[in-house]
């Protein structure tokens, strides 16, 4: 049987080969459609290969009667509608690993130019100055470099600067002993990085977590004379305080390939001499751009050989009838292990998720995709969904485990969810309670009845009177209102935890004021 791809953006040829090299597939070049040209030529097609340009809607995935699989050469989705696609059963797949080395080796160009003031130097040779004495610069051999983020592109930096006789001091949530060990760098918090380091470069994902991650405070603990690279994504790093702390000559420059809002051309930072920046050039290759249409090439050609496609972005089908039994727990699930993000601060090495009661005799993995995605969401953002949960927890080391029982105990359906690292084990359960909807029903130890929605602050205190009207108080007094209260204790008089919901998120300062009050022993914020 012969397939029928449509091309509707600009692809290169050598990126689509695996597509004219394969029996079974008939490629067609139609770009610059009209949205209106797109769903009456859509119609004929089984498979669709994007890049930014066209915006496969809701209008265009239901007139696509044969469309089976929608690749996008890139890493972003933002222009398929995923969940049209996903009821409609196609599936899309994308490029996450096509641009790794285009931005790694971006990233060691724009250090070796900040360091050798490349670009400055230039430009005053443009203007006809012959100026050697001020752009001095300095040697990479023996310098330290921190890494934040040490996923795919952080680590091809770190050993590539190893190449440049540098020593690497990284951090990374999933950064174990034995992979420091292995790659050769040194294993740090975020913190101890930026102490250490004379260049810092970061490598994560924009995340509510990440969101001004290098700030005032950061530069406060920095080496006078640092310098800074962001090759990741516009928004980690602060760039007033980032402006200020040139000015003030803490730090000794900046290389930025990203800003928080681009196009950035009247962006402050680029006034100051001691910063040089490229137009979000990172993935601007020509191997870049071939690599990610490869990959989603090649999914293709995957899909119409009856085989399972390496880089989906969507659930997979589900028949209707098993999805209406697991669909209730999918939010629940999600929930459960975005409350266990907040349990540990060491790298997880094992996930285990017990099904008991009317959930032991139904297929369960996209519940376990749903708890694996929640847990792992603070990392990886919007990278993460429900189909490549499980394959990015198997990159980090991760080995997820399933067990099923038919006894529930007390519920009618409980999952369990634990997490194991090298010294602890933290579990967190949950029901749907018919009528009233999720619940969380055990944190820790501790037997608490909680809706997992909201802001919450969770509390580690010891058993004694006062201890809540204390919280009470000092909440009151920075107008933070409490609308629900659960608390729980092992013994009487020992350690207990009290878990409140409020009605809006709570700063680190606020935590703060908390964790000075008398017998209180952690405080921390839940996101739900």
């Amino acid at each position: 049987m012969t397939y029928r791809v449509l091309i509707s953006d600009p692809l290169s040829e050598d990126g689509i080969y695996p597509l004219r090299e394969a029996d079974n597939l008939e490629v067609d070049i139609i770009t610059d459609l009209t949205p209106e040209e797109l769903v009456k030529t859509i119609v004929d097609y089984d498979a669709l290969l994007v890049r930014s340009q066209t915006k496969v809607t809701e209008e265009v995935i239901a007139a696509g009667k044969k469309l089976k699989i929608i690749g996008r050469a890139g890493v972003g989705v933002d222009n398929i509608d995923l969940k049209a696609a996903t009821e409609h059963g196609v599936i899309v797949v994308n490029a996450p690993d096509g641009n790794t080395n285009s931005a790694a080796e971006h990233t060691i160009a724009m250090l070796t130019a900040l360091a050798r003031k490349i670009p400055q130097a230039y430009y005053a040779l443009k203007n006809k100055k012959w100026d050697r004495k001020t752009y001095v610069g300095v040697e990479l051999k023996g310098k330290t470099l921190g890494v934040i983020g040490l996923g795919r592109i952080g680590r091809e930096v770190a050993l590539r600067a190893k190449g440049q006789r540098m020593n690497v001091i990284a951090y990374d949530p999933f950064l174990t002993d034995e992979k420091a060990e292995h790659i050769g760098v040194t294993k740090g918090t975020v913190e101890e990085v930026v102490q250490a380091a004379d260049f810092i470069t970061i490598h994560t994902p924009l995340l509510k977590e990440t969101k001004n991650l290098i700030n005032q405070k950061m530069f406060d603990k920095m080496k006078p004379g640092v310098q800074l690279i962001n090759v990741a994504r516009g928004g980690i790093i602060n760039e007033d305080d980032l402006y200020d702390a040139i000015v003030a000559g803490k730090v000794a420059g900046a290389a930025l390939d990203v800003f928080e809002v681009e196009p950035a051309v009247d962006n402050k930072l680029l006034e100051l001499p001691e910063v040089i920046a490229t137009p979000h050039l990172g993935a601007s290759t020509v191997e870049a751009q071939e690599s990610v249409a490869i990959d989603v090439s090649h999914d293709v050609v995957r899909l119409f050989n009856g085989q399972p496609v390496k880089n989906p972005v969507n659930m997979p089908a589900v028949p209707k009838d098993i999805m209406k039994k697991i669909e209730p727990y999918f939010y629940l699930a999600e929930k459960l292990g975005r409350f266990l993000t907040n349990l540990t601060d060491e790298v997880i090495k094992e996930i285990k998720i017990s099904y008991s009661g009317e959930l032991h005799n139904v297929e369960v993995a996209p519940i376990t995709r749903n708890t694996v995605k929640g847990l792992l969401k603070p990392h990886y953002g919007e990278r993460i969904n429900d189909v490549n949960a499980a394959y990015l927890a198997e990159q980090q080391g991760i080995v997820i485990n399933e067990h099923k029982t038919s006894h529930p105990k007390d519920f009618t359906n409980l999952i369990k969810v634990e997490i194991k690292t090298d010294t602890e084990t933290k579990a967190i359960a949950g029901t749907l309670l018919k009528g009233f909807g999720p619940r969380i029903v055990q944190v820790e130890e501790y037997r608490v009845d909680l809706v997992p929605e909201g802001h919450l602050i969770y509390i580690h205190h010891k058993d004694q009177p006062g201890a809540i009207g204390r919280v009470g108080t000092e909440l009151a007094k920075k107008g933070i209102n409490i609308a629900t209260m659960q608390v729980g204790r092992k013994d009487i008089g020992g350690a207990a935890i009290m878990l409140l919901s409020v009605d809006e998120e709570v700063t680190d300062e606020e935590l703060q004021v908390l964790l000075d009050l008398k017998d209180i022993y952690k405080v921390s914020a839940v996101e739900l």
